[in-house]
């Protein structure tokens, strides 16, 4: 998701933001957690995955350049740190995927703080690629699959990102559309048997918020990503969000929209009424900001969430397709707990969240 565009309350509006995040086809209610197109096979000097629907064989890499944290962090799980030539769109979110994967993440050679540009990537000389359609890829933005392959430069997309015949993006669902990633990638790296721990991981802990007791009323949440004066960013079915709330135990407001990462009107959070307002943790607009248009705005003001301070603040690589999805679906299920609105258990979050001092957890104490 390009980050830079948003931008603080009533300055620009989010229209733009409306191709932002790719999705994963699909609610996680119906969300498999086995990679379903990461079945493999060797070919000389090669290995053979399916990526957007379509088989395409890879080298066997030591020469890979990931952008976007969520990306980045899809390919450390994989085990491919030191495979990792070149990374970019990291510098907001350093401090969560150190705190998730080490000091090693400090030393990754960061070739932009935010979208690469044709010259740093071929600067890199990687053999493959990883980015996504709005995470990197873009045809405004003059960098797409095919201007790289062109450059003699293989691409593998975020699974989340791929596109449909129509346009639209999502062709699996979101669970799915992570393990298939970590694994393929694990493959392209020759880390199979890491990237096999890392999505058993997932599942485990998956299953286990699945299986939680619930309460006899579902609650309801809407994500609130950043706004402008007319619109709400935010993220309908089809998108790693989703299969997060599903999981831990909260009805997504807008999970009759079907599409990812979209603006709707703040009409349709008066509709919602939520439970608890889930904020994306980056920059520019702060959750200062947001918390203060929701406080000023009429169709908001008087909402319960809102007056009870019903907040949950968590980091971008935790609600953008990645490995920290399930970070982030435990911290949904305990905040839910805090709340009252989920009963008591001892799941805890395996990531340490309170060391990032984010603005609006006052829950976590």
């Amino acid at each position: 998701m390009r980050k830079s565009l948003i931008a603080p309350v009533g300055v620009v509006a989010l229209a733009m933001l409306a191709v932002g995040c790719g999705s994963g086809q699909g609610s996680a209610s119906s969300s498999a957690s086995a990679p379903a197109a990461a079945s493999a096979s060797g070919s000389a000097g090669g290995v053979t995955v399916t990526n957007c629907g379509q088989q395409k064989t890879y080298p066997k890499t030591t020469r890979l350049f990931a952008h976007d944290s969520n990306i980045i962090s899809i390919a450390l799980s994989a085990g491919a740190e030191k495979d990792l030539v070149a990374v970019s769109g990291l510098k907001d979110d350093k401090p969560i995927l150190a705190l998730k994967y080490g000091d090693g993440v400090n030393s990754l050679k960061v070739v932009s703080p935010k979208q690469p540009s044709m010259e740093s990537i071929v600067a890199a000389n990687p053999q493959v690629m990883f980015a996504g359609w709005n995470y990197g890829f873009s045809e405004s933005k003059n960098l797409t699959p095919d201007m790289l392959n062109a450059k003699g430069i293989d691409t593998y997309l975020l699974s989340e990102s791929c596109k449909q015949a129509d346009g639209n993006r999502g062709t699996m669902p979101p669970w799915t559309a992570l393990t298939t990633d970590i694994s393929n990638i694990g493959k392209i790296t020759a880390h199979e048997d890491v990237a096999k721990k890392a999505v058993d991981n997932i599942d485990t802990r998956r299953k286990a918020l699945e299986n939680a007791p619930k309460a006899a009323k579902e609650p309801v949440g809407f994500l609130f990503d950043s706004t402008s004066d007319n619109s709400i960013f935010s993220s309908g079915s089809f998108g790693a969000p989703q299969a997060m709330m599903t999981t831990a135990g909260v009805k997504n407001a807008l999970s009759d929209v079907k599409d990812t990462w979209t603006s709707v009107s703040w009409e349709r959070l008066t509709q919602a009424n939520p439970d608890v307002i889930f904020f994306v943790d980056y920059p520019p607009q702060t959750f200062q900001q947001k918390v203060a248009a929701l406080k000023a705005n009429p169709a908001s003001k008087n909402l319960k969430a809102v007056k009870e301070g019903r907040f949950v603040n968590l980091p971008y690589p935790m609600w953008t397709s990645g490995p920290l999805n399930i970070d982030g679906a435990e911290y949904i299920r305990k905040s839910l707990e805090a709340y009252d609105l989920q009963p008591k258990t001892d799941i805890k979050p395996e990531l340490d969240i309170a060391k990032l001092n984010l603005p609006g957890n006052t829950w976590l104490k």
